[in-house]
């Protein structure tokens, strides 16, 4: 029998499911490839029969002791604060993920190199790169000086160990989870076994002793965070660092945060010296925008509680093939068909024998419906060929019937708007009529208020287009 129980079975790699027996598929979740063969170790909490009986919990009422503020710790780094909801709590757990040299090992190396600088104990454990290697990214970033204590070490009971010596830390940072291993587990560093066990046995430490824990996470070629989903439940906040690598700007988001919000967004620049904090990411991403080309239409954004203005490129060519080609970046490819069948529908006007390249400038990733309106504005600008008003801000929801349904935040999106100069905008019209102009600050903008699709191309002008031979009238 005890041969039988050490018996090795078979564990997807993607959805950590067992099995008896190595296949090609994984019948949970469907992957190829993924079942690699492990040794059954015992799992605390088996043979269930011949176990101790448990002690009895003391039970407590939510009335009987009143609630404690909840404390953070400021990190150093404003934009990280913003995106974790004032800076991290402490005994919280979190894990960031992103794609390979995105800069997560340069942020949480500023990170802990600002919580050891203000007199906290820090520790931070490197998997992936040797002592000398982190030494030489921290002399580059100017943090040689901050009395970081510092290791590369995978095995976990040693970090535990480490951990558990001197003084109490206050941050421990972890890079990266997957090449931590544990003794009790036959399974190779980065399999869901040890993965799985290496998380648990740490955030329940991070959760006794009252340490902040960050965890670097690799993601997988779909863009998922790698190992198994059950470790994004552990911790307390997930959070994503997203960029292109043809751009400086770097997007911090959250995911999951069980102390604050998840719609908001921290700004990064990647410089020579580190990342750099953008405090008004709105200039930056409009910098190098030239004004008044059709094909571009500037949206009035907002991501979480900071109004952002990006611009909005769409470049629209005859095709030549069977199956005009739709490519997206920075935008939901679902939602560009669907705007396009409303404009076809709506307006008269088809893109059945034209590609569509659509691109938000600055590698910023738009997942708000407030884009609808700028979008259709910037495909139909370059359809015609004719430009959106340069100082114009566009932002409004389609309906699937073309009508313009407003959104929320209109008065922090003017006056970010008026802020840098822009002096009129496209929105939609109120059930009560919207006044000619609005005031927002000291700035006046010109107000169009739009009711339905059809009004933002007769304003384009497009019975003054080389292609509008083929279209149909548009309803007045």
């Amino acid at each position: 029998m005890a041969a039988k129980a050490q018996r090795a079975h078979y564990v997807c790699q993607s959805c950590g499911s067992l099995a008896p027996r190595w296949t090609g598929k994984c019948s949970a979740c469907g992957a190829w490839n993924t079942l690699l063969e492990e040794a059954a170790a015992g799992m605390p909490g088996s043979g269930l029969a011949r176990g101790a009986k448990g002690r009895l919990v003391a039970l407590e009422s939510l009335s009987e002791a009143p609630p404690r503020p909840l404390t953070r710790v400021p990190t150093g780094l404003a934009e990280l604060d913003r995106v974790t909801g004032g800076g991290i709590v402490p005994g919280s757990a979190a894990l960031i993920a992103g794609e390979p040299g995105i800069g997560k090992s340069t942020l949480l190396l500023q990170l802990a190199a600002a919580f050891a600088a203000a007199g906290r104990r820090t520790i931070y454990f490197s998997g992936e790169e040797a002592t000398q290697q982190v030494r030489l990214r921290a002399e580059r970033l100017g943090l040689t000086g901050a009395p970081l204590a510092l290791a590369a070490e995978t095995n976990l009971g040693n970090n535990l160990a480490t951990r558990a010596a001197g003084p109490r830390p206050e941050l421990i940072v972890v890079d990266s989870v997957q090449t931590l291993w544990a003794d009790a587990l036959e399974a190779a560093p980065g399999t869901v076994s040890q993965v799985r066990a290496a998380t648990q046995e740490l955030v329940r430490a991070a959760k006794r002793d009252g340490f902040a824990l960050v965890l670097i996470g690799h993601i997988t070629k779909e863009g998922q965070i790698a190992g198994p989903k059950v470790i994004e439940h552990m911790v307390d906040t997930v959070l994503s660092f997203e960029g292109d690598r043809g751009h400086p700007f770097r997007i911090l988001r959250a995911a999951k945060n069980r102390f604050g919000a998840t719609d908001e967004i921290g700004v990064f620049e990647m410089a020579a010296a580190g990342l750099k904090e953008v405090a008004n990411p709105s200039e930056l991403f409009l910098s190098d925008r030239a004004a008044s080309t059709p094909g571009s239409a500037v949206l009035a954004g907002l991501e979480g509680t900071r109004p952002l203005l990006v611009e909005i490129q769409a470049l629209v060519v005859a095709s030549g093939l069977g199956t005009p080609r739709r490519a997206v970046v920075g935008w939901e490819p679902n939602r560009l068909a669907m705007l396009l069948a409303v404009i076809d529908a709506r307006c008269g006007i088809s893109f059945a024998a034209h590609d569509v390249y659509l691109n938000v400038a600055g590698g910023l990733r738009i997942l708000e419906p407030a884009a609808d309106l700028a979008v259709a504005a910037a495909l139909v600008s370059a359809l015609t060929e004719t430009p959106v008003p340069g100082d114009t801000v566009v932002f409004g929801e389609i309906a699937l019937s073309g009508d313009i349904r407003p959104v929320g935040h209109t008065e922090a999106r003017l006056k970010e708007a008026a802020k840098l100069g822009f002096g009129a905008a496209w929105m939609a019209m109120r059930r009560s009529r919207a006044p000619a102009r609005s005031r927002t600050g000291d700035a006046r903008l010109d107000i169009m208020a739009i009711g339905h699709l059809s009004e933002v191309v007769a304003r384009l002008s497009l019975q003054r287009s080389p292609y509008r031979r083929g279209f149909r009238e548009i309803a007045q």
